[in-house]
């Protein structure tokens, strides 16, 4: 089996930090990674701050800075964590060596504010996932479907904005109206960081054949979710198998060059049997030998993909 550069889009962990279930600082096999099970198995992981609904509305912000402040302190107690700001820090990698990029699950905590959204920049973000599944003053979240609303204009603003800057427009969790109203507005390539294929699995966190090869035209990716209610319509019965079948069915519709790793670790209850953890990434990459896909192409879908897209919209310095 080659070595292989991974990225994954999408985990929850420092969550369980906040709540006292685990330090990321040291070993254990406590949730689904941690800083030395990513040693050798993830060269970069999107670090999402997700903030939990009884934080909401009105400290919102407050506990993102709270999340933001606890991973720093992670990150210090250890000597092969590194953050992601520009493009120069994608330009090398070792097994030994972590490297973090930093986003937060849900606009929410910008309070309608642009000028939040350049100060959680300086602060190190570099991703935004504009909704969760809830309504904030971006846009509409999956969860107001069937009938839920596009971007505001705040949200139009929002995504220009981080086009600016340098940041990620992340899509996964927002009502559809949304998504095209963001490819109308983004001049750079955007991600669905943790989403799956809804010809496969019918549920609305997943993405249609036109979404998808609408993020393709926009030479953005998919990342594939590992949860395993988006992959299977029995997710009891769910295997690593059924991560194979959406990132075949995704590089079918969008290529190859499109499609990445959104695990979503940490933020799910249950996951598929053969990928329980982040050590068991490798044998992701047997799968799709066995499938057919080139060494080239599984490249691409572990990792360079992403580092594309990031080279494509991070700040060159």
């Amino acid at each position: 089996m080659l070595q292989y550069l991974i990225v994954d889009g999408h985990c929850d962990s420092i969550l369980d930090v906040y709540n006292g279930k685990k330090s990321l600082a040291l070993q254990n096999n406590i949730g689904h990674l941690d800083f030395f099970r990513l040693q050798n198995n993830v060269n970069l992981q999107f670090m999402a701050f997700f903030v939990e609904s009884h934080h909401k509305p009105y400290n919102t912000l407050y506990n993102v800075l709270e999340l933001i402040d606890l991973l720093n302190e992670e990150i210090s107690k250890v000597n092969f964590v590194q953050k992601v700001l520009t493009q120069k820090d994608l330009e090398s990698f070792s097994p030994a060596s972590v490297k973090i990029l930093l986003t937060i699950e849900g606009g929410d905590c910008l309070g309608g504010s642009i000028r939040i959204l350049r100060n959680l920049f300086n602060l190190g973000i570099r991703c935004l996932t504009l909704t969760w599944n809830n309504r904030n003053e971006l846009g509409d979240g999956c969860g107001e479907e069937p009938h839920g609303s596009g971007l505001s204009q705040f949200g139009k603003n929002v995504v220009k904005e981080m086009n600016n800057l340098g940041m990620l427009v992340d899509v996964s969790h927002l009502a559809e109206k949304g998504f095209w109203d963001v490819l109308d507005t983004t001049g750079k390539p955007i991600i669905a960081s943790h989403s799956c294929c809804k010809s496969i699995c019918n549920h609305p966190r997943n993405l249609s054949d036109l979404q998808l090869k609408a993020l393709a035209q926009n030479d953005g990716l998919i990342g594939i979710n590992f949860y395993p209610p988006f992959l299977k319509d029995k997710p009891q019965e769910v295997t690593i198998d059924d991560i194979v079948k959406h990132i075949v069915y995704a590089s079918e519709v969008m290529g190859p060059e499109h499609v990445g790793l959104g695990s979503d670790f940490d933020g799910i209850d249950q996951v598929p049997q053969g990928l329980e953890d982040v050590s068991k990434l490798p044998f992701l990459i047997e799968k799709l030998e066995r499938v057919g896909f080139s060494s080239k192409e599984i490249a691409n879908i572990m990792g360079y993909n992403y580092l594309r897209v990031l080279k494509k919209v991070l700040p060159d310095d």
